[in-house]
């Protein structure tokens, strides 16, 4: 395990600025929670076998002891890196990315399996869409009981779905919750 290097922390921190904008200092300045030491510190990212990890410092110095082949992880997978350099998110970054995210799309309640199925978001399953949404943003998909399902890419802007056509797609997904029963195996 080890800290990023320039180009990997450029790679994440690009991909979390799309969801989450200037509340991305957040993410990491905030004092962290969780650790036995009294006061664990903040959070940080590292890098474990192509997989991004975001944890406390004070966990992070205690997974230290742990020999690297036994080490299998330490705080919360949000993404990894692919044999050829990119990075993608992955279905654990969804809690973070929820507590943090600048633009959120709701779905009606009947059309919600559809997307933990992995499908996109056409416009008729769309409940409510933040406002200032651009085309090319990242979103979190939500429930009407605010309950995160996933995130995506809309493929949209917020004026253009109300002209769009009912099966026109709203956003691309990119991660949902039903990913935990779905790629079991390949998530670990």
């Amino acid at each position: 395990m080890r800290p990023l290097d320039e180009k990997e922390t450029t790679q994440v921190f690009e991909k979390l600025f799309k969801f989450t904008g200037p509340n991305l200092k957040h993410l990491l300045e905030r004092p962290a929670v969780e650790g036995p030491d009294p006061e664990p510190g903040r959070y940080c990212l590292r890098l474990h076998r192509n997989r991004v990890y975001y944890a406390s410092e004070a966990l992070v110095r205690r997974a230290t002891a742990v020999a690297r082949p036994r080490l299998a992880g330490v705080g919360t997978p949000i993404g990894k890196f692919t044999h050829h350099g990119a990075f993608h998110l992955t279905v654990h970054a969804l809690d973070l990315l929820a507590a943090h995210a600048r633009r959120r799309v709701w779905l009606k309640p009947d059309t919600e399996r559809s997307f933990l199925f992995g499908n996109s978001v056409p416009k008729s399953s769309l409940a409510r869409i933040t406002e200032n949404t651009k085309a090319g943003d990242g979103v979190v998909v939500m429930s009407m009981a605010d309950v995160p399902l996933g995130f995506g890419i809309a493929a949209r802007s917020a004026q253009d779905c109300r002209k769009a056509d009912t099966n026109a797609v709203v956003v691309l997904h990119q991660a949902d919750a039903g990913e935990y029963l779905r790629k079991e195996e390949e998530l670990m």
